[in-house]
């Protein structure tokens, strides 16, 4: 077996790479080669190389080599982006291990654009169960499916949204500017950009899309800041 198959470069602190560095000052050693890793997981997640690299930010031609097994590894960087493209962690990513994760359940759907009157559909756990993507602690943690088209392009319909809500009434300051999921005085739920309205109590919530209308001077029960957005071709359901 090649003594290569367990080394894979890292980063000194000016940025350089640093070749040949046993992965066991970070990571356990990798039982599979970087490339076989990368094909088990795109296969598990049903991603084409295409769609991975638009995902993770990390190029077509690089991906292509180490699919191809041109490339063995890859620098820490672009292995933590791809690790998480595909809905793991890195350590279990580099160990090999696609084993099972926890998972969460979806309370129910959010108007981006479409009129949901109930997003909280589900009685509180039933909902369906999806994994819980890597590095988000599921405590205090709801999961909401988008509807409608108005936060194009971030946010599409079918994808997945993940808040904490921090008080049950009221728009905490720290929500103001942000793209938040809340609840109007008539029981809609929304995901939008949320900012002051003409007066206290009001606000605005604006859409993403050039092509959507805003809402203007809209009174809130509630709004919490989106923690975690995952398209919906990552989203594993249980």
């Amino acid at each position: 077996m090649p003594h290569n198959r367990y080394i894979y470069p890292h980063r000194a602190r000016d940025n350089r790479l640093l070749a040949g560095v046993p992965p066991a000052d970070y990571y356990p050693l990798m039982p599979i080669l970087f490339s076989e890793a990368l094909k088990t997981a795109m296969s598990l997640r049903g991603l084409s190389l295409r769609r991975v690299s638009d995902i993770s930010g990390v190029s077509y031609e690089q991906l292509k080599k180490l699919s191809q097994g041109k490339t063995k590894s890859t620098n820490v960087d672009d292995a933590q982006k791809l690790a998480v493209a595909l809905g793991f962690s890195l350590d279990k990513f580099m160990s090999g291990d696609f084993s099972g994760r926890e998972s969460i359940a979806i309370a129910g759907r959010v108007g981006a654009g479409a009129a949901v009157p109930v997003f909280d559909t589900y009685e509180k756990g039933d909902g369906p169960q999806v994994e819980v993507p890597p590095g988000l602690n599921k405590n205090g943690v709801v999961a909401v499916e988008i509807m409608g088209d108005s936060m194009e392009p971030i946010y599409s319909a079918g994808d997945l949204l993940f808040y904490t809500r921090e008080t049950h009434e009221g728009v905490p300051d720290d929500a103001i500017g942000h793209r938040c999921v809340c609840e109007d005085a008539d029981g809609m739920g929304w995901v939008k950009q949320v900012k002051r309205g003409s007066e206290p109590g009001l606000f605005n919530l604006i859409s993403l899309n050039p092509g959507a209308d805003n809402m203007h001077d809209i009174r809130l029960k509630w709004a919490a800041k989106v923690k975690l957005h995952w398209p919906s071709e990552l989203a594993r359901r249980l």
